[in-house]
């Protein structure tokens, strides 16, 4: 349980960055030019709302009404003064979307450390004999598979290091591919090194492209994956992927990040930020022992990278070239370490 200390460090993190972010948009967003309509003010601040919904996934309480009404506006209210009914704080809750998803970004994330795991986890809204008379999530959600069987919802992707923190986060409907993330710029945008995975990650352009990018795609090997090496160290941390699996397990059984509790698709959306934030605040987050040693893969890598890019500069010539030196500077490589 979170001590009342944190609970105002955590306060003053958010009510700062809301002030802020608040700022900003007012400095930015255009004024409206017909007649003004009438907006009152809520007597509670966004960093309040954050701030509940990140308690209530810290908390242990299944039901977020019995939370907020038994919980906070009782044995917390010295600490919420300003508190509300429980409908007006539901309204509330879709205004700070974008305020708690930017607070995650910027701030509670962690940093690449070289070594980043990679996996999707599905998040049910429903039983699967009840999708036919879904309605909540009727035109979003879709159908999926994963190594659990077939599902209806969404996908939550997520890169964490070996430290257990998270490095980003996307949600995408139930059917699209684990490797569709990783084409996108700002889902890998300060991932470098090696990225682990499992073998639903495994693609020739997909490696190509990351490795282009400095990111080194590891995924096991196929029984037809002829001529494919690994060198013992990314073998024995292919072993620690389980690390990402156990953080998989804390955000659903821990923080509560799915349930079949939802009424819109707005107040899901504030439900998975919420359990995402709170686990990212997390004081003990599952991690992994790694000695760093000397690696020439990665210096042969940069090397190559570097002249690489030069070339494409200077000739403009096509892509294959630029595939052909990549395979040759990977072959050199698993030379170097095998002979």
């Amino acid at each position: 349980m979170i001590t009342e200390d944190k609970i105002t460090e955590i306060f003053c993190m958010a009510d700062d960055f809301c002030k802020f972010f608040d700022a900003m948009t007012a400095k930015y967003t255009l004024k409206p030019t017909g007649k003004r309509k009438y907006h009152r003010n809520s007597t509670m601040s966004k960093a309040e709302v954050m701030l509940i919904m990140i308690l209530f996934h810290d908390s242990g309480y299944r039901c977020f009404k019995h939370f907020y009404l038994e919980k906070v506006c009782k044995h917390l209210r010295h600490l919420f003064p300003n508190v509300v009914s429980y409908n007006r704080l539901v309204e509330l809750e879709r205004d700070v979307v974008i305020p708690l998803t930017l607070f995650i970004k910027k701030v509670l994330l962690g940093k690449c450390t070289g070594i980043s795991f990679v996996d999707s986890t599905p998040l049910r809204v429903c039983k699967n004999q009840r999708i036919h008379i879904h309605k909540v999530f009727k035109g979003i959600a879709q159908r999926g598979k994963c190594s659990m069987g077939w599902f209806f919802g969404f996908k939550l992707h997520l890169i964490c290091n070996e430290k257990g923190e998270l490095l980003n986060f996307m949600i995408t409907p139930g059917d699209v591919d684990d490797r569709k993330p990783l084409e996108y710029k700002a889902f890998i945008d300060f991932i470098y090194g090696k990225l682990f995975g499992d073998k639903g990650y495994i693609g020739k352009n997909l490696f190509q492209r990351l490795f282009v990018d400095g990111i080194q795609l590891i995924t096991k090997l196929k029984s037809n994956m002829k001529g494919a090496l690994m060198s013992v160290s990314d073998r024995l941390l292919l072993r620690k992927r389980a690390i990402i699996e156990t953080v998989n397990d804390e955000l659903k059984n821990i923080a509560q990040v799915e349930h079949s509790r939802h009424r819109c698709f707005d107040n899901f959306i504030v439900n998975l930020l919420g359990a995402i934030a709170a686990y990212c605040l997390f004081p003990k987050k599952p991690c992994i022992n790694v000695q760093r040693t000397i690696d020439t893969q990665l210096a042969l890598f940069w090397i190559r990278r570097t002249h690489v890019n030069l070339y494409d500069m200077r000739h403009n010539r096509k892509r294959n070239f630029l595939l052909v030196q990549l395979r040759h500077t990977k072959l050199l490589y698993l030379l170097d370490n095998y002979l």
